[in-house]
């Protein structure tokens, strides 16, 4: 980052109506706090509050397993050199049981090598749509067996929003926490 902030830190004071009702549902809401995107994003009140709670949803009410979501949330993350991603997300993903070698694995953009069956569905589905911007018959196929259509769609909802999230983070250049390492 150089220079001062590109999207400084709102105070209520210096925020629009519209502005403090969305920070209060995004504080008020299971977050718990506006932190990562969402000072930027608060710029647009209505698309902050239309993004927000599809990654409220997301975060809290997918489908698909927490270990495998946070496994989705890191690839994304890691496909898009987002270092604030990864560090919100990588606790969370090793917290709901995702082996921390398979995290060290795509911190280094390293196809990990110790995955479950379902995290392997999950990675490559992901990676195939970060790459290739598809995935083919086979893997559709594979993916629906073993998440179910919903998780499918749930799948392709994280990796959507989760790259809009890191766009937003790569954009307004939101740093790390002080003293938090960066992880590639």
């Amino acid at each position: 980052m150089s220079g001062p902030p590109r999207y400084p830190e709102l105070r209520p004071d210096q925020m629009t109506e519209a502005q403090k009702r969305v920070y209060q549902s995004i504080a008020g809401g299971p977050r718990g706090g506006v932190r990562g995107p969402f000072n930027a994003l608060l710029r647009s009140p209505e698309l902050a509050d239309r993004v927000q709670k599809v990654g409220e949803y997301l975060r809290f009410s997918s489908s698909l397993p927490p270990r495998l979501n946070e496994l989705a949330i890191l690839v994304n993350a890691r496909f898009w050199g987002s270092k604030y991603e990864w560090y919100a997300h990588r606790p969370l993903a090793e917290k709901a049981g995702l082996a921390a070698a398979i995290a060290d694995d795509l911190a280094r953009k390293a196809r990990p090598t110790s995955m479950q069956a379902d995290e392997t569905i999950v990675y490559e589905f992901c990676t195939a749509l970060h790459t290739t911007h598809a995935v083919d018959d086979t893997l559709f196929a594979r993916a629906v067996d073993v998440l179910g259509e919903r998780g499918v769609i749930d799948l392709i909802g994280v990796s959507g929003y989760y790259t809009l999230v890191s766009m937003v983070l790569n954009v307004a250049e939101i740093p790390l926490p002080a003293g938090a390492a960066a992880p590639w």
